[in-house]
């Protein structure tokens, strides 16, 4: 049984979705749920391409123990140079760099020959060892690449210290036949291959980026790249929880597996989907609303004879808890401690105690509290950022005879205001008040409302993109309430654009 290691790429490849951008401290947060889930290697970030990254890198290196921690570099020196700059508090660190290898490639967007595309990246495969002991590399645009050509370029990279070659499906153009075999033809053809990790980093473009990295594995693959919820750039990446669950769920076909805790992967999806604003289809699979959903009658029928008549995976082994109904009004605070210690949360006291405070709220406005309830709960305090502005009170009125009207108390870099406004409907008037009492210039670029669980008293839960100037953010915000859901929401983007401006002020 092999044991295939999983690069996770959310924090960077994935971070490049359209909107899917995160903070430092958000990054930071799924960091520490990333090494939870026991990925083998997480790709932190693209050092040089910004501050933040930088810092990311930089930070997530310094704080998070287990994986092995990754900055991406173009076999550049510079590249190089910061990538190893950023990794040096990081315990296991990892520079990847990469270069194009397609004619295509090299002809229209590099404009260099075959022979200076290998000795770039060489030199820098070099360079890069010369600083850390593991340097992966990967050939750009590799499956639209002359395989003789290819094999040249990996055997020379592994002679100059690549431990790991990377063959990307860069814009996902292969089909699984074809790539399950392109796999096996390059190892054949490489002669130092049994000294490096052959790896594949899938996209999703025909929607085939599972299914080429479970054929490159059946071929020797010894790595795969992916995100979480199959996040990334146009059609997404390789779907981290379907290879994950593909290989543990047929263990008996692909004689592989993983070191993912797989009972991590629900919490590490709903996380993400929080963090991006991005929610995932319903029908996805592993993942989505109505992954374990049975409505036929015929399927229902037969589970409650026995599960695996229509159950391939259990529910369980992949975070969702079968008992959700868990605390009410009546609970103190060591059982709400204890229940979210038993859903996996480490929280701080001062997250716990803002957290309780707001269960107590809740537990008064909802007879009965679901494991999603206290989820979203804890996860509002423990990605709270400093406040210059929070909401104090909030009233509205609407309906078909009257003009929506808001009544607004905020506390604003530490004074309190008020104020009252109309607008189209209650949420209008209400972000317009906001809007007046915190002076923004800002623009609602997209709005989304959920319900986390069922019922009319569910918790709901708003994102919002907002942008101003150069900045664009996200804001969550969650109450029984839809409109007070919706200012928390709207509020929390202001702070972080609020941030940013003193950030950037500061030079930072």
């Amino acid at each position: 049984m092999r044991t295939i290691k999983i690069f996770d790429t959310t924090l960077r490849d994935g971070e490049q979705s359209p909107g899917a951008s995160m903070t430092v401290d958000e990054k930071i947060q799924v960091a520490k749920q990333l090494a939870k889930l026991g990925v083998d290697i997480i790709e932190a970030g693209f050092a040089i391409s910004s501050p933040g990254d930088f810092e990311a890198v930089q930070r997530i290196g310094a704080e998070i123990e287990g994986p092995v921690i990754c900055s991406l570099a173009r076999a550049k020196e510079a590249d190089i140079k910061s990538a190893n700059e950023a990794l040096k508090g990081a315990m296991r660190k990892r520079i990847h760099t990469f270069h194009s290898s397609s004619d295509i490639h090299l002809k229209f967007q590099y404009r260099i020959d075959r022979a200076e595309a290998l000795k770039r990246s060489i030199e820098m495969v070099k360079l890069a060892r010369s600083f850390v002991e593991d340097v992966e590399f990967s050939p750009m645009d590799a499956t639209r690449t002359e395989l003789s050509y290819l094999a040249e370029m990996v055997e020379a990279v592994i002679d100059a210290g690549a431990s790991t070659v990377n063959i990307p499906d860069t814009v996902g153009y292969t089909t699984p036949e074809e790539f399950g075999k392109f796999i096996k033809d390059l190892r054949g053809k490489v002669s130092n291959i049994d000294k490096a990790i052959i790896a594949v980093h899938c996209h999703n473009d025909l929607g085939l980026a599972v299914a080429n990295s479970l054929a490159a594995i059946l071929n020797g693959a010894g790595q795969v790249e992916c995100t979480i919820n199959g996040i990334g750039e146009r059609a997404g990446n390789c779907s981290m929880e379907e290879v994950v669950m593909a290989l543990r769920t047929r263990k008996d076909f692909y004689q592989a597996d993983t070191n993912i805790v797989s009972e991590e992967i629900t919490r590490s999806s709903r996380l993400i989907t929080k963090i991006t604003g991005i929610p995932v289809q319903p029908n996805k699979a592993i993942v989505g609303a109505n992954a374990f959903a049975h409505e036929a009658g015929i399927h229902q029928d037969g589970l409650l004879k026995e599960k695996t008549t229509y159950e391939i995976i259990r529910p369980e082994s992949v975070g969702l808890i079968s008992n959700k109904l868990v605390l009410g009004k009546h609970s103190g605070r060591h059982a709400f401690k204890t229940r979210l210690v038993e859903l996996g949360y480490s929280v701080t006291e001062e997250e716990l105690n803002k957290a309780f405070e707001r269960f107590k709220k809740l537990a008064d406005q909802k007879k009965e509290i679901h494991d999603e309830d206290l989820e979203t709960l804890i996860s509002d305090e423990v990605l709270r950022i400093e406040e210059v502005f929070s909401l104090i009170s909030l009233e509205t009125r609407s309906g078909t005879e009257i003009e929506p009207e808001a009544s607004v108390k905020m506390l604003v870099t530490g004074k309190e205001e008020a104020i009252v406004s109309s607008g189209d409907g209650p949420v209008d008037a209400t972000y317009k008040a906001i809007d007046q009492l915190t002076g923004t210039k800002s623009n609602l670029k997209k709005y989304d409302v959920k319900g986390i669980t069922g019922g009319t008293d569910a918790l709901g839960e708003v994102t919002v993109t907002v942008e101003e100037d150069d900045f664009v953010v996200r804001g969550t915000g969650s109450d029984t309430d839809i409109i007070v859901a919706s200012a928390k929401a709207y509020i929390q983007a202001l702070n972080k654009i609020e941030a940013r401006k003193e950030k950037k002020n500061d030079g930072g």
